[in-house]
C-alpha cells in the first residue's frame, strides 16, 4: 500500500511537533515537508508532491484561507484539512467553498486526526462532529435566499439517485454508509459521486454537502437536525 503524502503546515513550532509526533506513528501516512506560513506552500508542494496539506487557518503572513484558494486553483491540486481553534466561522465557510476537503479541530483527539488524513485521501469528507451542525446551518443563514435559489437551479441537473447520493454526502455518510443506506454497491456509490461532482462542476464532497444545504435539500428529506 502507498503511504498518504502529508505536508504540515503551521505557524507554531510545537503545533508542528506534536503532529509530526501524532503522524509518525502511523504506517500508512508519510510527512513529506513542513512549512510555517502559508507563503511557502505552493513551493512545497511543488517540491514534495504531497496527496493531503494539513494546515492552519491562523498564520501571520498568508493565512490557511488564502494558502487554500491558491492550492485548489492548480491543476492536481492536494487536498487540504485545516487546522482551527474555533467551532463556526465564515472564514471556513470561505475555505470549505474554496476547495478544502474539510476541516477539525486543534483539540481533536490525536487518533481522530489520523483517522481524518486517511477519510481524506479515501475521499471522504472531513468535518468535526462538533461543529458540522452549527457550520450548516452558519451557511444556511447567511444570504439564504438568494444561495438557495441559485442552489436550486444547479440540483436541477441531478437525477432522483444522484439526489438522494447528495443528500447523503450532505448528511456526512461514507460510501459505505450510503450504499448501505440505498440498497447500492459502494462501487455504484462511488459512480454517483464522481457524476455529480462533474454536473455541478465541483471539486470534492464537502462541497456536494454545502450545496444540499443551501438547496434545502436536507431540509426536504427530514435531515435538518430540526
Amino acid at each position: 500500500m502507498t503511504a498518504i503524502r502529508l505536508l504540515l503546515v503551521d505557524d507554531d513550532p510545537l503545533v508542528r511537533a506534536g503532529l509530526t509526533l501524532m503522524m509518525g506513528g502511523a504506517d500508512d501516512i508519510e510527512i513529506v515537508g513542513e512549512a510555517a506560513d502559508g507563503a511557502e506552500v505552493e513551493e512545497l508542494v511543488e517540491r514534495t508532491r504531497p496527496d493531503i496539506v494539513l494546515m492552519d487557518i491562523r498564520m501571520p503572513s498568508v493565512d490557511g484561507l488564502a494558502a487554500t484558494e491558491r492550492l485548489r486553483s492548480r491543476p492536481d491540486a492536494p487536498q487540504v484539512v485545516l487546522l482551527t481553534t474555533f467551532h463556526a466561522d465564515e472564514q471556513v465557510l470561505r475555505a470549505l467553498r474554496a476547495g478544502a476537503a474539510g476541516f477539525v479541530l486543534k483539540d481533536t483527539p490525536p487518533a481522530e486526526i489520523v483517522d481524518a488524513v486517511r477519510r481524506v485521501a479515501t475521499g471522504d469528507p472531513v468535518l468535526s462532529p462538533t461543529v458540522t451542525r452549527q457550520l450548516m446551518r452558519h451557511a444556511a443563514d447567511s444570504a439564504a435566499d438568494t444561495r438557495r435559489t441559485r442552489a436550486r437551479a444547479r440540483v436541477e441537473a441531478l437525477n432522483e439517485r444522484e439526489r438522494e447520493v447528495a443528500v447523503a454526502v450532505g448528511r456526512g455518510l461514507s460510501n459505505a454508509e450510503i450504499a448501505a443506506g440505498l440498497f447500492m454497491s459502494v462501487a455504484t456509490v462511488k459512480t454517483h459521486v464522481s457524476r455529480v461532482l462533474t454536473k455541478l462542476d465541483l471539486n470534492n464532497r464537502t462541497q456536494i454537502a454545502l450545496l444540499a444545504h443551501d438547496a434545502g435539500l436536507l431540509e426536504e428529506s427530514g435531515e435538518d437536525g430540526s
